[in-house]
């Protein structure tokens, strides 16, 4: 198993494209559709983001998300902590304190101390994180522009232009009927 989920590739994947201020704000439901993912996965994901200050919401048919700050100032890890919450790496369950010679409880020189395998662990999480938060949204970026075609981004930003015309057509198209403006749902006739 993973130690990091899913849910933290798929929020780095959508915040490389709120990188672009000309992406404007798309909606959860957007990014999700574009990059193949479940909106409702990804509608999961975003309120912890925007808790952890990554990314700002704008309401209404135009609203949609934006970074939080500047790219260069999101690291991987901040990412990773605001999805997956600060979680250890290892679990350490003391395993040197039940040997089953130790009748009367383990000995001194069993149980102090950091365990061997608990430090070994520890700093691997630490050089992890160190990688992880010296990594930035900018950083990834950059590596990602260098492999896309130059027009890729321009694709993008008119497909994310076109879901908001598109929600914006609904919505005015939906308040009419061809006896003027509705009201609410249609009464049942009494007979």
């Amino acid at each position: 198993m993973a130690h990091l989920g899913s849910s933290v590739e798929y929020a780095l994947h959508c915040l490389l494209w709120l990188v672009d201020p000309a992406s404007g704000q798309p909606s959860s439901r957007d990014l999700a559709e574009l990059q193949g993912v479940s909106p409702s996965f990804l509608a999961k994901i975003f309120p912890k983001l925007e808790k952890a200050g990554i990314v700002g919401a704008a309401p209404g048919v135009k609203g949609g998300y934006r970074l939080g700050r500047e790219p260069a100032k999101i690291s991987v890890l901040d990412v990773v902590d605001a999805v997956e919450g600060r979680k250890p790496l290892f679990d350490c369950q003391n395993v040197r304190t039940r040997c089953a010679v130790f009748q009367d409880g383990p000995p001194r020189w069993a149980s102090s101390g950091v365990c061997g395998i608990h430090a070994v662990m520890l700093r691997a999480e630490q050089s992890m994180r160190q990688e992880l938060a010296r990594t930035s949204l900018a950083d990834l970026a950059a590596g990602l522009g260098t492999k896309m075609p130059a027009s890729f981004p321009a694709e993008v930003q008119m497909w994310f232009e076109g879901r908001v015309g598109q929600r914006l057509e609904a919505r005015s198209g939906g308040d009419r009927c061809a006896h003027g403006p509705s009201t609410g749902p249609p009464r049942r006739r009494r007979r």
